[in-house]
């Protein structure tokens, strides 16, 4: 069994208006990453951009966001928590600005890797500020309240988006960000401690290694449809800049007196099946909810705010069993709790794979709520085992990491299942469009305009094969998320509990235990 690493809890004036700051910077720029998505056709629209360039909106800060991401651990220990999130908060929020108020395409594009840049540390930031503040019997609370930004924010997201865009205008999906920056600053001034400034030498060959790779890998997922994934020159190019500068860092990083990444973090078997775990559902919550919006706008004929809204109850459920578990965190085994989630993500996933075009929107709101509730009994426990054994130094480049994996696994889950739509969509025409032959049965009796080469029959017929060609393509995405989440079983089974001491308490813990608790 694990032994839990004790944690030095750090004294702070007011612990609840602390994590509220953290959180409203979690939010804002989580909320980030998806609330763009739906105002992409009015931003090409009033920047003079073609559909193909603009986006590279969100191409830019997903880049810049993952370069920047490793390096929260080090920034943080040359400039200490509380100057660097501050610091990454005010620069997220003008960046917000200059993106509400760009005129250009190249302007747009520059501010949004500022945005990226800075956005990046703050999610980890909170994270690693979250564990120190909070004894080790508080971390499920913590790493709920947390997970609720984490897994909240991007769902609705597109919701936000759509309705900003279409109630004002589309430089409000970056304006909104100003009110709640200034607040989270303000709040992180007042609120957050200092913590000690480590002189640690930075390794610009280790970062530039892994910033090649990391770089590389998001353009090649986010590139890769647009450019025929490995029919094209460029994606190649990016395949052999990803393995070479992942090599080349690790290699690096093994060998290196002070690498840039201390990798004695995955000596942690929690932490290392963790980020493998973080993986797995940064794919099947985000490729979840790129493929429903499409689904329900193009094949379903619903408007961006009722999907929005259908999508809503999936948040919901989330934010209802993170407070379940925040409450059941150390009285039940999180193994137990995952397992659970893990089941109820698998048995959603496998309801969705009976979508159909007659049906009406419940199902799109059962499937989602359950989804939703599965989702929470899963990132609070596999936050709290990841992080139970990390030593307290090292949680800063753990936090930096662990955020790094997810957004990997989102930018892979999306790529994924785009490129297993495209292809199943042909493969799948191409079985119906052949079952049209003029000897069928079903052609002769229902639809003999087929026989007779009726142009406007054909175009009808052939609408109606694309339409049900790509549901069932949608349906192939499903059972392919289904599959990758009963796949992660294992690595739940893998995991090692807490060992919990039975040494009880002396009456001097105790005491201070309880003047702490008064304090808060």
């Amino acid at each position: 069994m694990a032994q839990a690493v004790s944690q030095p809890t750090i004294v702070v004036k007011n612990k609840t208006l602390l994590t509220i700051a953290l959180m409203l910077g979690t939010i804002m720029q989580v909320l980030d990453t998806t609330i763009a998505n739906v105002a992409l056709p009015h931003m090409a629209s009033a920047l003079g951009a073609a559909q193909n360039e603009i986006t590279w909106v969100l191409t830019s800060y997903i880049v810049a966001a993952a370069i920047a991401t490793p390096l929260t651990g080090w920034m943080s220990d040359r400039l200490g928590q509380r100057r660097l999130f501050i610091f990454a908060v005010i620069g997220f929020t003008i960046a917000s600005l200059l993106c509400g108020i760009a005129t250009s395409l190249p302007e747009m594009v520059l501010f949004r890797i500022l945005q990226g840049l800075c956005g990046a540390m703050i999610a980890p930031l909170a994270q690693t500020v979250l564990l120190n503040i909070n004894p080790k019997e508080r971390i499920g609370q913590a790493m709920a309240i947390y997970g609720m930004g984490i897994m909240v924010a991007p769902i609705i997201g597109p919701t936000l988006g759509g309705w900003l865009t279409e109630t004002f205008d589309w430089r409000w999906v970056f304006l909104v960000n100003l009110p709640v920056g200034i607040l989270c600053a303000t709040m992180l001034m007042l609120y957050m401690p200092n913590t000690e400034i480590k002189k640690r030498r930075f390794d610009f060959f280790g970062f530039g290694m892994l910033a090649l790779g990391v770089g590389a890998l998001q353009l090649m997922l986010d590139r890769g449809a647009e450019n025929s994934w490995f029919q094209s020159t460029e994606t190649w190019i990016e395949l052999g800049l990803v393995l070479s500068g992942i090599w080349v860092f690790v290699i690096h990083s093994l060998t290196a007196r002070r690498p840039f990444v201390d990798l004695r973090i995955f000596k942690d078997a929690n932490f290392t099946l963790g980020s493998l775990f973080m993986m797995v559902m940064g794919i099947t919550l985000f490729s979840g909810l790129a493929l429903l919006p499409p689904l329900l706008q193009n094949l379903m004929g619903y408007s961006v705010i009722f999907t929005g809204l259908l999508m809503a109850p999936r948040g919901l459920a989330t934010m209802v069993a993170m407070m379940f578990v925040g409450r059941m965190s150390g009285k039940i085994d999180a193994r137990l709790m995952m397992l659970f989630g893990t089941a109820l993500m698998s048995y959603s996933l496998w309801e969705m794979t009976k979508f159909n075009l007659q049906m009406d929107y419940w199902p799109v709101i059962i499937t989602g709520a359950i989804q939703g509730f599965g989702m929470g009994f899963l990132f609070v426990p596999l936050s709290t085992m990841a992080f139970a054994t990390i030593a307290p130094p090292l949680r800063a480049d753990a936090t930096s990491i662990f955020s790094l994996v997810r957004n990997l696994g989102q930018g892979i889950g999306i790529s994924l299942v785009s490129a297993v739509l495209s292809s199943m969509m042909q493969v799948n025409h191409a079985e119906l469009a052949a079952r049209l032959t003029a000897t069928s049965q079903a052609v002769a009796m229902q639809m003999p305009g087929l026989l007779t080469g009726n142009a406007r029959i054909v175009s009808i017929i052939n609408g109606l094969v694309a339409q049900q060609s790509a549901i069932l393509s949608y349906l192939d995405d499903f059972w392919l998320m289904m599959i990758l989440s009963i796949s992660s079983i294992p690595l739940i089974l893998l995991l090692r509990g807490s060992r919990r001491s039975a040494k009880p308490k002396s009456k001097e813990e105790e005491a201070l235990e309880r003047a702490h608790a008064m304090a808060e």
